[in-house]
């Protein structure tokens, strides 16, 4: 199972410590931090205001891909869960590692289920699920499929191409090891997709100088397209901005924030958020922006939490905790010191108003016992959070 928010050599008993179970919560807290007045390239109010937001369960979206995983006979879990619109009422909700199959009336998995790097569901304008992955139904592979060298492919967030395309950042891993940590990051990538089918046309090369896994989000403008990385400075996981112009979308030249404008070369990025986790989100609020991550200052944390801006590369306000995830843990709701949540972002398609929609992953570090005990685990969850903006 993809594990890239764990910390190497840290212990089950370690990380049992560590973990920190909570239920959901309606949290008021202040957005200052000291960022009045003007705001990079932009001005707005809204990071002198107040962010209010009471969360609670989206129990329709998390069981309708309960009641598929359990009974559609193809996808049954996987996390990323990115969602793109893609026309005719479609949406397609983009996991990167993914089980498929069956599962047993018990809720478990069966043990030989056919396991991928990435695939897409497909949801139609009446709600009805669609698996669509490559290779052949004898064989699958992901949508992007492994490379013959083994090395293997997690995905970023979509972003829509010229021609009705999907662009896919990527991240290529390779192995190091036969351990369940034993591999590492080798390159970012672009994968381009058929917009009607979603099946592979071309895989090119983006930007990897650096280190910065680009791809966690994108953020659309016009006809500028902004996209997040992450890395980490100092060993603190942080978020980087760079964009690209024009009708190539992401497959077109980057520049780079370097703090005060756009620079051609990838080693100028400079970090501009600190605490993100490996994937997150920035969309337009208000008369700013507003960014959604799982919480990384503190080891596998619950919390999700909000920032503002008046700028896609901030600053960004102090943290506001939206919601606290209840699974973690010997504490949580599966009682067990293996499970843990992850990668917590929204999804600005289906904001209405203010009440905007999240999803985060779940997982445990018995990838060899829980995931195929009870299925349930390796699924998103999704949160409806109403966020009220006060003086």
């Amino acid at each position: 199972m993809r594990r890239r928010t764990i910390t190497a050599g840290l212990g089950a008993a370690g990380v049992a410590a560590a973990l920190l179970a909570a239920a959901p919560a309606t949290a008021s807290v202040p957005m200052g931090g000291g960022h009045g007045g003007g705001h990079g390239p932009g001005q707005c109010s809204l990071v002198d205001k107040t962010l209010t937001a009471t969360a609670s369960v989206d129990q329709g979206l998390t069981d309708t891909f309960t009641t598929y995983g359990n009974t559609g006979g193809a996808w049954t879990g996987g996390d990323s869960t990115y969602s793109l619109p893609l026309g005719t009422g479609k949406t397609g909700w983009f996991f990167s590692d993914t089980f498929l199959g069956t599962v047993n009336p018990d809720g478990s998995r069966p043990t030989d289920s056919p396991f991928v790097n990435n695939s897409v569901v497909v949801q139609d304008r009446r709600g009805g699920l669609t698996t669509i992955t490559g290779g052949t139904p004898e064989a699958p592979a992901g949508i992007i499929p492994p490379e013959a060298d083994g090395s293997w492919y997690w995905i970023g967030d979509p972003t829509p191409a010229k021609h009705g395309d999907v662009q896919v950042p990527l991240l290529q891993f390779e192995r190091t090891g036969t351990g369940s940590f034993d591999f590492q990051w080798v390159a970012n990538r672009l994968a381009t997709l058929d917009g009607d089918t979603l099946q592979l046309e071309s895989i090119t090369d983006s930007p990897s100088a650096t280190g910065i896994n680009w791809g966690s989000w994108t953020l659309e403008e016009g006809r500028t397209t902004y996209i997040y990385g992450v890395a980490d400075p100092g060993g603190v996981r942080s978020g980087y901005v760079a964009k690209a112009e024009g009708r190539d979308g992401i497959a077109g030249a980057w520049t780079f924030w370097n703090g005060s404008g756009w620079s051609a070369a990838e080693a100028d990025a400079v970090p501009v958020v600190p605490y993100v986790a490996n994937e997150f989100s920035v969309s337009e609020f208000k008369d700013g922006y507003l960014l959604v991550t799982q919480d990384t200052s503190e080891l596998f944390s619950t919390r999700i939490v909000a920032r503002t801006s008046c700028s896609p590369t901030g600053p960004f306000t102090d943290p506001v905790e939206l919601y606290r995830t209840p699974e973690t843990g010997a504490a949580g709701s599966y009682g067990d010191a293996d499970v843990f949540t992850y990668n917590a972002h929204e999804h600005p398609n289906l904001r209405q108003g203010n009440r905007i929609v999240l999803s985060y992953n779940v997982n445990t570090f018995d990838n060899v016992g829980d995931v195929y005990d009870d299925a349930s685990i390796y699924r998103p969850r999704f949160i409806d959070v109403q966020l009220t903006v006060g003086r």
